[in-house]
């Protein structure tokens, strides 16, 4: 059975998709980007400054399904520029300090003109 995940502490969907979906005790998050939820626009102009928003966006939607950013087992990273690979890293690397399998690959464009996205599977805090 799938569970569909949603919070107001995230940016709401701004598409046909989950924030989230958990099934047989693991959480599939939908990519994040750095859009504040409370003025849902992008405040922040540079790779650190939408890392953290991605990030804490991430988090929330792992806090919603019962999980958090140390039960990731997989993430997916976008970025629009590789060249802001070194300075994503060292953001990424503060958070992630259970070293998940990832990958990490540049994109054309992300929605709304983002520079980062993350998206995450994890495990469900028993």
């Amino acid at each position: 059975m799938m569970k569909y995940v949603n919070t107001n502490e995230a940016p709401a969907a701004i598409g046909p998709y989950s924030q989230a979906i958990i099934s047989n005790g693991t959480v599939y998050t939908s990519g994040q980007i750095p859009i504040d939820p409370i003025t849902n626009g992008i405040e922040a102009a540079c790779i650190e400054m939408q890392t953290e928003q991605v990030i804490k966006n991430l988090s929330a939607v792992l806090k919603a399904s019962g999980s958090d950013l140390e039960k990731v087992i997989k993430t997916t990273c976008y970025l629009k520029d590789i060249k802001d690979f070194a300075a994503f890293n060292a953001i990424y690397e503060k958070y992630f300090i259970g070293k998940p399998a990832r990958s990490c690959v540049e994109v054309s464009a992300l929605p709304k003109g983002a520079l980062v996205e993350i998206e995450a599977i994890a495990e469900i805090i028993k």
